[in-house]
């Protein structure tokens, strides 16, 4: 079954942005011209997801609102003849089929996912974090998608990072498979390095099943009040296996300021009008060659 549905956790307040998130969401904050969390929006469509549930809070609207129509501002470009801004402008607002549900409370990433169980239509379903931006030819959640067609299988994202930094991520304990791909024993939440199973960190890609999001739905909060996805696939996998995979293309953390200055300073290099002059403004002011 080719998976049609997706869910976006964009609930969050954001505070890592404060203040420039105060009024607007974090996710529609640019990476160079487009809001990051179109470019996350972007990779699932190419991977064949046709609506995105978007897990929203009060003042998000606005992330709804851009993956709309917005028929004054398309005719306002009609009328002044600005054929290319009004194409761009259609083709965001024809890109995806959108459904919006609330989570009234903060109460963690796995209740998020949780609020959208009624509209999931008792479907595997993908689950992508804005804050991890992806960018690559090929779709990384299309890389999870095929495992999951080859399994039946809920599929976790993984990359590996520095053992010294793991205690920043979920991680898991995996029987290798093949290249990239590993059979979770065990998932662990932000461990200390040197109590880590691995070194293969749980980046904000995920497949997950129906059987999943029921075993979501019987874990208890944590002490924090909050219900964690990692906890959530640690019961699962007592009924059903679960499968962890590296992915295609190069991540940025759009979470972190100093990561996601980066992504904007090697998308815009990688721009195709705005790279050439980008570069040179750069190596202008840096007094020395660029590499892309």
């Amino acid at each position: 079954m080719n998976l049609r549905r997706a869910v976006f956790p964009v609930a969050g307040f954001g505070t890592r942005f404060l203040p420039a998130s105060k009024a607007i969401p974090k996710e529609l904050l640019p990476i160079v011209d487009k809001p990051a969390v179109q470019y996350v929006v972007e990779e699932a469509v190419a991977a064949g997801i046709e609506t995105a549930i978007f897990v929203t809070a009060e003042g998000k609207s606005a992330i709804e609102d851009h993956f709309d129509r917005n028929l004054r501002l398309e005719a306002f470009l009609a009328d002044r003849r600005k054929d290319e801004l009004l194409r761009i402008v259609r083709e965001v607002g024809a890109l995806v089929q959108v459904v919006a549900v609330r989570q009234k409370e903060a109460l963690g990433l796995g209740h998020a996912v949780l609020q959208a169980a009624p509209v999931l239509g008792g479907e595997p379903f993908a689950v992508l974090l804005g804050d991890d931006v992806i960018v690559g030819e090929t779709p990384a959640i299309a890389r999870l998608a095929q495992l999951h067609r080859d399994t039946g299988a809920a599929v976790i994202a993984v990359m590996e990072v520095a053992r010294e930094e793991i205690r920043h991520y979920g991680c898991i304990a995996g029987e290798p498979m093949g290249p990239g791909v590993w059979r979770v024993r065990d998932l662990v939440e932000k461990p200390d390095p040197a109590q880590a199973p691995s070194n293969l960190a749980i980046i904000g890609r995920y497949i997950l099943t129906p059987g999943v999001l029921a075993a979501l739905g019987a874990t208890p909060p944590d002490r924090a009040g909050e219900i964690q996805l990692t906890e959530g696939l640690r019961r699962a996998l007592a009924a059903e296996p679960v499968y962890a995979c590296t992915f295609p293309g190069r991540r940025y953390d759009a979470g972190n300021k100093a990561e996601f200055l980066r992504a904007t300073v090697e998308i815009a290099l990688r721009h195709p009008e705005l790279g050439a002059g980008f570069r040179r403004m750069l190596e202008e002011l840096l007094g020395q060659p660029v590499k892309a």
